[in-house]
């Protein structure tokens, strides 16, 4: 039985295709060359790209010589990576089982902000230790903490100011659970795997205006999107200029730059 919050999610990035494209596509690629790197992709590396959006992490390890594949529970996110990247294999398919594949195949697996969106990360994690191979390596980006991160504490802090208490989504993990570096180790060694390891990857979101920020998080976003659709006219309206005020802060040459930095966690299969 699916989940509200796991419907929530799929539902969400069904119709959010196109404006996660456009507001988010140069921000979460940043990592990309960090994953890549932690996982020792080179020729000939069999990867899977979990919760791959709309492909961009399995096209850079494609460019860098691997054999990649793709898979996402979204089949419009499927079929954008499948347009943007017709030479590379794209599955639809649910990241807390990987059903689609069988066990030991894979060098490595790779999630570009892929565990914020699970209902049961830990099943995802489990899923990449059954298809990696002995030896494999699992990374995973999530956002660093709420502090360093002003392009979600800017909306947060909105939205506790200003939104109906009683506008919300259906309830899951915790959105920041894996920005702590414990938790991620804790939760790779109960799937089994070893030599945990974790980093921060500096990035920064270049928008055009504080009203195209509020946009892309309005309309680009699952949780945070969906809490601002479900507000009052009149808390929305209330959320919209404080987000736009505070956004102003982080003008710079005529374009907002929002630090967003991304946590990387990675560990082996033995």
């Amino acid at each position: 039985m699916t989940s509200a919050f796991k419907a929530f999610e799929h539902d969400a990035w069904q119709n959010a295709v196109d404006e996660y494209d456009a507001a988010f596509a140069r921000l979460t690629e940043q990592a990309i060359p960090s994953i890549l790197i932690v996982l020792g992709v080179k020729s000939g590396t069999a990867l899977l790209d979990i919760a791959c959006g709309p492909g961009y992490l399995a096209a850079a390890a494609q460019q860098s010589g691997a054999r990649a594949v793709g898979t996402d529970f979204s089949a419009r996110m499927v079929a954008r990576a499948r347009k943007l990247y017709p030479s590379i294999q794209f599955d639809e398919g649910d990241a807390e089982t990987l059903e689609n594949y069988s066990d030991n195949s894979f060098d490595v697996a790779a999630m570009n902000f892929g565990m914020l969106h699970f209902d049961q990360p830990e099943k995802a994690l489990r899923a990449a230790h059954r298809v990696l191979k002995p030896g494999g390596r699992m990374a995973f980006t999530v956002w660093s903490t709420p502090a360093r991160v002003a392009g979600f504490s800017i909306a947060l802090k909105a939205i506790e100011a200003f939104g109906d208490p009683s506008a919300r989504v259906p309830a899951g993990p915790s959105f920041f659970h894996f920005s702590e570096p414990d938790n991620c180790i804790d939760a790779f060694q109960r799937c089994g795997f070893t030599d945990v390891a974790t980093k921060t990857v500096d990035q920064t979101w270049e928008l055009n205006s504080p009203e195209d920020y509020f946009e892309a998080l309005l309309k680009g976003t699952a949780r945070t999107g969906g809490t601002l659709k479900r507000q009052p006219p009149a808390n929305l309206a209330a959320i919209r200029d404080n987000i736009v005020r505070a956004a102003n802060n982080y003008l710079d040459a005529g374009k907002i730059r929002l630090p967003m930095p991304a946590h990387l966690a990675w560990a082996t299969k033995p």
